[in-house]
């Protein structure tokens, strides 16, 4: 799995609903597949999936507020906590499950990743890197927990929990089997494979089981 090719920056990336990473995942979704969003928020994304993709689209989301919001945007939106699992869908309901910079805010991300697999033929997961230079410069010479643009929150207040690195992914990817069909990293608004680890302030993968390709095969 190698993680650094290009020596360039890459190409420009547009937003979507202010969020660069929103725009690679629209990209990654084909039209007229079914998507489960955790985490999903108000349902900005599935929406906009929805119009411009012509998805089948499903989300959850811990936050009451949110999920009325959702629901106001006609998004198919309920109330759960996705730590506790996702025992209400079958093996492969999903085309496509996604999870945009939530992971490193979960309690059981393994448990989370394990169970998108499990629903979606395939996961989009994006994350913000803390392996990033900027992140590691904060820690160096402030001497406390980093805070950056990218990580403006004090330590008691922040909602992140998990310090996820691009190579912790990678590796978990290795270790549980799961195959990376698509890796995009993200600096600002641009693209790049230099040093992803040290220089990528977004990742978003999309990736697979080896269970999900078989249970395709078999059918």
């Amino acid at each position: 799995m190698s993680t650094a090719v290009e020596t360039r920056r890459g190409p420009f990336v547009r937003e979507i609903l202010g969020r660069s990473d929103y725009a690679i995942i629209s990209e990654l979704v084909e039209p007229g597949t079914k998507v489960l969003d955790l985490g999903c928020g108000d349902g900005e994304l599935l929406e906009w999936l929805v119009e411009h993709k012509g998805v089948e689209a499903r989300g959850i989301e811990i936050n009451s507020v949110k999920v009325q919001r959702a629901i106001a945007r006609g998004v198919s939106v309920y109330q759960g906590d996705i730590d506790e699992g996702l025992a209400d869908y079958p093996d492969h309901a999903f085309d496509y499950v996604i999870l945009s910079q939530t992971l490193q805010e979960t309690r059981r991300p393994l448990k989370v990743l394990r169970e998108m697999l499990r629903v979606g033929k395939r996961a989009i997961v994006a994350f913000p890197n803390f392996g990033h230079w900027k992140v590691r410069l904060a820690h160096l010479f402030t001497g406390r927990a980093p805070k950056t643009k990218l990580f403006p929150y004090e330590w008691y207040d922040s909602p992140n929990i998990h310090f996820l690195t691009v190579l912790d992914f990678e590796d978990l990817a290795r270790q549980e089997g799961w195959t990376i069909e698509r890796r995009i990293f993200l600096a600002g608004r641009h693209t790049g494979r230099l040093l992803p680890n040290l220089m990528a302030e977004i990742a978003v993968y999309l990736i697979r089981s080896n269970t999900a390709r078989q249970a395709g095969s078999a059918r």
